[in-house]
């Protein structure tokens, strides 16, 4: 569970693993006394966290149903999933060839192109060259509005695009 605002993460686990390399890494990130008190007194309120969770499942399921059907009407396929805070977007058709590095180039082009940091799938090992993984938990219904318009945007001008570089149908740009 994160709290941004606070600059806290909390780590709940039974795997020994995972808690003993939270414990190391803690050290990197102290929280002040008065923060760990508040978030000690939020955490003890079962009712809060109870309610908490349940705004806050509704809301990611709602911002997830509004960017993955927008990226469906755009023709983008995602991965079908029914929790967490990303989805994994299959962008292998604007791919110049199915490798690592035309991943990248790709990473590069809708960054620099479409102004949006999305993660190319390498970057989680992911074996298939053309799976971008975009966080959609993070933003308000405006930028979702503002993601998808770039999106569509960068993929229409990339589809006019041959594979020489060339731009197809110039004549039609224009309109």
């Amino acid at each position: 569970m994160g709290f941004p605002g606070f600059r806290v993460g909390i780590v709940y686990s039974f795997n020994d693993d995972v808690v003993n390399n939270a414990r190391k890494m803690s050290s990197f990130g102290l929280v002040s006394t008065q923060t760990q008190n508040f978030l000690a007194s939020m955490l003890s309120d079962d009712e809060f966290i109870e309610e908490f969770l349940t705004e806050n499942t509704k809301r990611l399921r709602k911002r997830h149903e509004k960017f993955t059907s927008g990226l469906e009407k755009i023709g983008i396929r995602c991965l079908k999933s029914n929790a967490g805070v990303y989805c994994w977007v299959d962008l292998r058709t604007l791919l110049k060839e199915p490798t690592l590095d035309a991943e990248v180039s790709l990473w590069k082009l809708i960054i620099n192109n479409a102004k949006l940091n999305i993660s190319p799938g390498s970057s989680f090992n992911c074996p298939e060259a053309g799976w971008f993984r975009i966080c959609f938990a993070n933003i308000d219904d405006r930028t979702v509005e503002i993601a998808l318009k770039r999106i569509q945007i960068f993929v229409d001008a990339n589809n006019d695009i041959n594979e020489n570089g060339i731009v197809k149908n110039a004549s039609v740009k224009g309109k």
